[in-house]
């Protein structure tokens, strides 16, 4: 299965958090969504991201280690989506510059709101919950 994916965090209160070269982000309490993409194992790429042993490899990792996952959507596709639904989000949510874009010319791939505003564009996407389970 190949595809896009939105993680779904919730980061209980502000917090500092240094992001490998990004520097130190000064990221606010609330409600974080994180759009990414797999076109080689979708539900591998999915299943790293709820480990909690993991290489810190992308930006994401380093804001996963302080805030949990409280959902995922995902959508099948076969082309590299991620890009138009970063520009979706960023139509309805406060974006993070430059975080999880380095290898695009999207603004942001990281974006903050309230959760009902999140569930809406997901929903909007057409993508589907993905069953979440963060014991590993």
């Amino acid at each position: 299965m190949n595809g896009a994916y939105l993680l779904l965090m919730h980061l209980p209160k502000n917090t500092a958090i240094p992001v490998g070269k990004q520097g130190t982000i000064a990221f606010d309490q609330g409600y974080y969504v994180y759009v990414g993409s797999a076109l080689n194992g979708l539900d591998q790429r999915i299943q790293r991201h709820l480990r909690k042993q993991k290489k810190i490899h992308w930006h994401i990792d380093y804001l996963l280690s302080h805030a949990p996952l409280v959902a995922i959507f995902y959508k099948e596709h076969q082309e590299r989506e991620e890009c138009i639904i970063a520009q979706t989000l960023e139509h309805r949510l406060s974006a993070i510059p430059g975080f999880g874009c380095s290898d695009c010319s999207c603004r942001s791939h990281l974006f903050h709101g309230s959760f009902e505003d999140i569930a809406k564009v997901a929903s909007a996407l057409q993508m589907k919950p993905y069953p979440v389970n963060t014991k590993s």
